[in-house]
């Protein structure tokens, strides 16, 4: 076997080779893209025949190069950076670095430690479809998060009769009035007809008369003003960043609407909704981020610890302590943490085991945080077994266990 480090740029990949003894056999800085590929393979094809002996250690899990250096068979290991600066501190202690010597680092870390660190997952195209779609939808909500917060931080500079008339500026109702009368002056002149009008065009049919005489009562209440100067100036960037939520909520719901037919025409997407608490975008989130690699978590264990919804023990000495995991994918322990509170209203059993838990003295996020690791487990074994949820078998054995205490 042969072991090749990569250590890589955005424009270039330093690239190391060692036999099993550690002797190297050649190193070489290669561009990026389909020449750099190319080469690649040729620098390795000399020194080995089977592309599975060959064994690769890179920084990434993701891209067009890790996605050529997969589909050929290789076995490709992504290195938390975390565990290679780690690793780098085994060996050198005087703190120098380099990408040619990152790469010797690397191939040495593959060839003695592998079995300590995982290959890259072997997801569908059509899981790693619903990831990009799920974390692109994410990432507008996120933005639209940002422009609001900056929207609603204006408006108490010169205009908070329009905070009092709407506790949701992303809402069609908010956008449209206040692309209409961006400053306190237009606001109260707007009269009852012409609010009605707006909030028809905006989409809303039920309630529009009474929603009509809540927004002007609330903007022609009496605050304190800023000058005509401020004020129109301010008026000018809401118009603007009243443009900018409309369309990002637009292009949301077509991102929505992409995730739901990609999630749904995925071998496991019923396995997901039957579950209490996932619905179609948040389990296309749930799916996106563990991916549909049958092989990935050989057990519920090894689920959870990638979830970060298991407690981390440390422990030594005299010293105990079990703490919560904060390194973690976010984006997934986030779903997870939103798929536990919506299960509550949803399954008996589960709200029961959140029940449990505030009784016996934790806090909501604990509690929480103990239910979404118990749904992953239930997640592993109806995957693993390719079974829809179903109430008594999930949560059964804990009734049982509960009665036979009391007993």
């Amino acid at each position: 076997m042969i072991f090749v480090g990569d250590d890589w740029a955005e424009d270039h990949h330093d690239v190391h080779i060692m036999n099993v003894d550690g002797k190297r056999l050649a190193s070489r800085r290669l561009p990026e893209g389909l020449a750099g590929i190319s080469m690649f393979h040729d620098l390795v094809a000399a020194h080995a025949t089977d592309p599975g002996e060959v064994v690769i250690g890179i920084e990434t899990d993701r891209g067009l190069w890790v996605d050529a250096l997969a589909t050929s068979d290789y076995q490709v290991y992504a290195v938390n950076p975390l565990a290679v600066a780690r690793y780098r501190d085994r060996h050198h202690v005087s703190g120098a670095k380099s990408d040619a010597g990152d790469a010797k680092l690397l191939a040495d870390l593959v060839r003695t430690d592998r079995h300590n660190h995982r290959r890259i997952a072997g997801d569908s195209p059509h899981a790693e479809a619903i990831k990009v779609l799920a974390r692109g939808h994410q990432n507008l909500i996120w933005a639209r998060n940002r422009h609001t917060n900056a929207l609603r931080s204006a408006l108490r500079e010169y205009y908070p009769a329009a905070l009092d008339a709407f506790d949701d500026l992303a809402c069609r109702d908010a956008l449209a009035v206040l692309g209409r009368a961006p400053s306190p002056a237009e606001g109260t002149r707007l009269s009852m007809s012409a609010i009605q009008a707006t909030l028809k065009r905006a989409g809303r049919q039920r309630n529009i008369e009474q929603r009509a005489q809540q927004i002007q009562a609330a903007l022609r209440t009496g605050h304190l003003i800023a000058t005509d100067a401020v004020t129109t100036a301010f008026a000018t960037t809401t118009r603007a960043a009243v443009g900018i939520i409309a369309e990002i909520n637009t292009q949301i719901s077509e991102l929505e609407a992409g995730l739901a037919t990609h999630f749904e025409a995925h071998p496991d997407a019923d396995i997901y909704l039957s579950l209490p608490g996932l619905g179609v975008i948040l389990g296309a989130r749930v799916l996106g981020e563990f991916g549909d690699d049958p092989n990935r978590y050989s057990t519920a264990k090894s689920r959870k610890n990638y979830a970060g919804t298991s407690p981390l023990t440390i422990a030594s000495g005299r010293k105990h302590a079990v703490l919560a995991r904060h390194v973690r994918n976010r984006r997934l322990y986030d779903a997870i943490d939103a798929w536990a509170f919506c299960a509550l209203t949803r399954s008996p059993g589960a709200r029961a085991y959140y029940d449990q838990h505030r009784t016996a003295g934790d806090l909501h996020h604990q509690a929480l945080r103990a239910l979404g690791n118990r749904l992953v487990g239930i997640l592993h074994g109806c995957l693993r077994h390719h079974t829809l949820y179903n109430e008594e078998t999930a949560w059964a054995h804990r009734q049982t266990n509960q009665t036979t205490k009391a007993a």
